[in-house]
């Protein structure tokens, strides 16, 4: 890894249980895309690319208001709670 790694925070979760959260990986995945490394990003965190999506989307319909903006809003809030669970639950038991 980077040198950036030593300015990441540390998961108070973690740090205080011994138990990774559902964000954990979120900021050494996002440190990845930066790097380029695409692949080992979504490995590192497989919500981060609807994550990007769903953040770009926010940012849009912010300035411009789409017909079915909650629609499409609350569907990729859905689809990225489920791929975060789904991660996390494979996460801890393999």
């Amino acid at each position: 890894m980077s040198g950036i790694d030593n300015y990441m925070l540390p998961c108070l979760n973690k740090t205080l249980f011994g138990v990774e959260c559902l964000g954990c990986g979120i900021q050494r995945s996002i440190s990845l895309i930066f790097q380029g490394q695409f692949a080992a990003a979504y490995k590192m965190y497989p919500a981060i690319y609807t994550l990007i999506i769903l953040v770009l989307f926010l940012i849009f319909n912010f300035f411009i208001k789409f017909k079915h903006g909650y629609k499409v809003k609350m569907s990729l809030i859905f689809i990225n709670v489920i791929i975060i669970v789904v991660s996390y639950l494979l996460k801890i038991t393999h």
